[in-house]
């Protein structure tokens, strides 16, 4: 008599979970609407009405959006030179430093000399492969100003 009580109790329990899961599910379909807050997960924003993305954002050109950015700026610099200062080196001209940063970068200047000189690397080894296969070299100089310019968002 004890075994059929426990065993009653049992499929109870596993009857109504399954029972439970069932509804549940049911009513999740049901209710599950075509504005859902997980269906906006990484498309930027906030907030559910836009307040912090979206067109309400500001420009990146806007006059408010570049005073922050050189706030923004102004305080890494400020806590790079005290980083120099605490291991005894001498401070930053954080405002000779900001200038540099946000100065308009010439077209000559655009690019390490580092990364020029790989990309002339580069493109000397393409060119043997194409000597190689048969076929005519290209320039140099042409090629290397061609790739760093596609290298340029």
């Amino acid at each position: 008599m004890v075994v059929g009580i426990d065993e009653n109790g049992l499929s109870f329990v596993v009857f109504g979970t399954v029972a439970f899961s069932v509804v549940i599910s049911l009513l999740f379909l049901v209710t599950r609407g075509s504005d859902s807050m997980y269906d906006h997960i990484g498309q930027g924003g906030i907030s559910r009405d836009g307040d912090y993305g979206g067109a309400s954002a500001q420009s990146s050109d806007s006059p408010a959006a570049r005073a922050e950015r050189e706030q923004e700026i102004r305080q890494m610099l400020r806590a790079r030179s005290e980083r120099l200062v605490r291991r005894g080196l001498p401070a930053l001209d954080i405002d000779a430093e900001l200038e540099r940063l946000l100065a308009p970068a010439d077209a000559s200047d655009a690019h390490e000399g580092a990364l020029v000189e790989e990309v002339r690397q580069l493109v000397v080894a393409r060119n043997e492969r194409r000597v190689r296969q048969g076929r005519e070299p290209l320039d140099v100089e042409a090629e290397v100003a061609r790739t760093l310019e596609e290298l340029d968002p």
